[in-house]
């Protein structure tokens, strides 16, 4: 897309330029109930083409769908009508809160995933090759293991980012979530090659820093039934001692990428999601 400045929403469809209608005749989610959606959730397709992904999610007989699809030249194909649930999520929790499809937009953007390395390319789970400056290898938030990620366009992010900002804006949009991170263990997407804390930091803290308490020196209880307690923020880092029990008062010291340090009987970090705040 060469520009996104006429891009809006009308009737709950994005209008503009480089939007793709790509409907379902019959929605396979019910109507979101009063004050949602609240929420974006992130995907990457794991297929071959945006084209390709959005024809599979409006297939009737699927059982899955998406809001959006956005292709790697920025291109958006609209699946799902925004007051409408999509299917994406799948069994997800996050926090307190169980079932993202009653609360969110999912986002799929055209990405292979996960890749294997062959001599010099690098090969999708579905057979298509790549070449190294395609190809990003780093270790996921929920993971150990390095691996070799498929890349996403400027482009790409770009209009990911122009389309929640206007999400925001007309629906009150107050989380941005990887599925990685409503299913871990069970989704890998988007995967380390998005730049998942920097963009939801952007879009949801930055321009609010001057209008919010800070978190620093308060307390919050933790609402998971078990809540790891790591080295530093991120899945990678090492567990400090035994998680954390539901409902385990803890001061919080720092904030950082949505995770925050803590202080109980010990000082670790946590998953900003698993608290009470």
């Amino acid at each position: 897309m060469s520009s996104k400045s006429n891009l809006s929403i009308s009737d709950h469809l994005l209008k503009g330029d480089g939007i793709i209608p790509y409907l379902l005749e019959h929605t396979k989610g019910g109507e979101f109930q009063s004050s949602y959606p609240d929420s974006v959730i992130i995907h990457y397709t794991a297929g071959g083409s945006a084209e390709s992904s959005a024809r599979h999610l409006r297939n009737k007989d699927v059982k899955a769908s998406a809001h959006l699809v956005i292709g790697r030249a920025g291109e958006i194909y609209q699946i799902v009508p925004f007051n409408y649930q999509a299917w994406h999520a799948g069994k997800s929790k996050y926090g307190s809160r169980v079932g993202y499809n009653k609360f969110s937009i999912g986002i799929e953007l055209d990405n292979a995933g996960v890749l294997t390395k062959a001599g010099t390319e690098y090969v999708s789970w579905f057979g298509k090759k790549y070449q190294q400056n395609d190809v990003l290898q780093a270790r996921h938030r929920n993971e150990q293991d390095l691996k070799y990620w498929h890349l996403y366009t400027p482009e790409q992010i770009a209009a990911c980012e122009r389309v929640v900002k206007l999400l925001i804006e007309n629906y009150g949009i107050k989380e941005i979530l990887g599925h990685e991170e409503i299913a871990p263990g069970r989704k890998q997407d988007p995967g380390p090659a998005f730049p998942l804390d920097r963009f939801r930091n952007r879009l949801l803290f930055e321009d609010r820093a001057d209008d919010e308490t800070p978190l620093k020196g308060k307390n919050y209880k933790v609402t998971a039934s078990q809540l790891n307690i790591r080295e530093g923020a991120g899945g990678q880092f090492k567990k400090v001692a035994q998680p954390l029990k539901k409902g385990s008062e803890v001061t919080i010291l720092e904030e950082k990428d949505g995770w925050c340090k803590v202080k109980t009987t010990i000082t670790g970090w946590v998953s900003k999601g698993h608290l009470d705040i």
